[in-house]
């Protein structure tokens, strides 16, 4: 048997908001409310469903997108548009750049709940 990621649950102070921020910034769909959850469905399947829960029971995660370079071109032009600050380092230490890591492009920026949002056109580690 295979193993895939189906979901995972992304806390947020308010769902709406922090759902609407990332299929915005990632050109994504946000799906009709599914109980408790408001998902926004990925390409290959996996489903971040987006909760309110209160402030201070939110526990900072990294969640990282591989994009095509078309996509991340496209990402990038509505996070300088909305004026989202940026990084090229998982450390937010860099502003204003884009690293170059395995020859692809990538970025890290917050999302409203706090957590690390990263875009990249190349999987770390391929040497290809």
């Amino acid at each position: 048997m295979s193993v895939e990621l189906n979901h995972t649950i992304v806390h947020a102070r308010d769902q709406r908001e922090s759902a609407h921020f990332l299929a915005h910034v990632l050109g994504l769909e946000v799906a009709p409310q599914f109980g408790p959850f408001l998902p926004v469905n990925t390409a290959n399947g996996v489903t971040l469903d987006f909760l309110t829960v209160p402030a201070e029971s939110i526990t900072t995660q990294h969640y990282a997108f591989l994009v095509s370079d078309e996509d991340f071109d496209a990402a990038f032009a509505r996070i300088e548009e909305a004026r989202i600050e940026y990084f090229d380092d998982p450390h937010l230490r860099r502003p204003g750049r884009i690293n170059h890591y395995y020859g692809g492009r990538g970025l890290y920026f917050m999302d409203p709940a706090g957590h690390a949002m990263e875009i990249i056109t190349r999987p770390y580690g391929n040497e290809e």
